[in-house]
């Protein structure tokens, strides 16, 4: 296993036609980091997110998990590896209540024939359910409601802390402040940092520069497909993000 990076991409290769999305890019992310994953529209970035949980695959270069090789055909099989991604859609199930949708398709089965015939541990998933929440800090409200009838912030908090709860390796999180007001926001900042404390790496995509600022430690900016530079975000301001986006700085890709 690498003593360094919990999950890489290396020199990965992805067009749509005539289109390079990705060319040559590269990224990596350590247990227990937040690494945040900028850029301007068009850049990459969500080509990349898509390839590394496994719901598209490269044309060309490599992804290592753990210090080895590996090949992803779909979602499924990076969720086995630990690994958890939630994308701006949220692909919560609006008319089941938080506990519902935090084991949709991990639904625990009564023992023996009972749970051959489809019953569930209802009690035990809604107590674990509910400690999860509680552990991560998100603040549900209301665990009987649908989450259709609940706030933005409600809904990402809900999101994010169901991936969490499974991951156990690396998370991605696709603009999850992105509508949210300013205490929504908070809400959501405080369980990244909950999830980067419990070991492990959390994947930040995001546009605002003061909320990369203010929880990752370091900052990965693509541009045209590539990787052009890695910064510590401890040591970083917002124009030199902007410069790296734009152009304007180049050349710190081994920070």
């Amino acid at each position: 296993m690498s003593a360094e990076f919990v999950y890489e991409a290396r020199g990965v290769d992805r067009s749509y036609g005539s289109v390079r999305a990705l060319e040559g890019a590269n990224f990596d992310v350590r247990p227990g980091e937040v690494a945040a994953l900028i850029g301007d529209n068009g850049a990459g970035k969500s080509t990349m997110v898509r390839i590394l949980s496994g719901a598209e695959q490269p044309d060309g270069g490599q992804l290592v998990f753990e210090g080895e090789p590996i090949t992803l055909t779909n979602p499924t099989e990076a969720r086995h590896r630990g690994v958890e991604t939630v994308f701006q859609d949220l692909a919560l199930a609006n008319h089941l209540d938080p506990i519902q949708n935090m084991y949709l398709g991990r639904e625990i089965m009564k023992p023996g024939l009972l749970g051959r015939l489809g019953f569930m541990e209802r009690s035990l998933m809604r107590a674990a359910g509910k400690r999860a929440f509680d552990d991560l800090g998100a603040t549900v409200r209301n665990y009987n409601g649908p989450v259709g009838g609940m706030s933005g912030g409600q809904r990402q908090a809900i999101a994010v802390a169901r991936a969490a709860a499974w991951a156990q390796k690396v998370i991605f999180l696709d603009e999850p402040t992105a509508a949210l007001g300013v205490v929504q926001t908070k809400g959501v900042l405080d369980l990244v940092k909950r999830i980067r404390d419990k070991g492990v790496g959390v994947v930040l995509i995001s546009h605002s520069m003061p909320h990369v600022l203010e929880v990752a430690d370091r900052v990965h900016v693509m541009r045209q497909g590539r990787r052009v530079a890695v910064v510590d975000a401890k040591q970083s301001s917002v124009e030199e993000l902007v410069g790296a986006m734009t152009g304007a700085l180049d050349g710190k890709e081994a920070a």
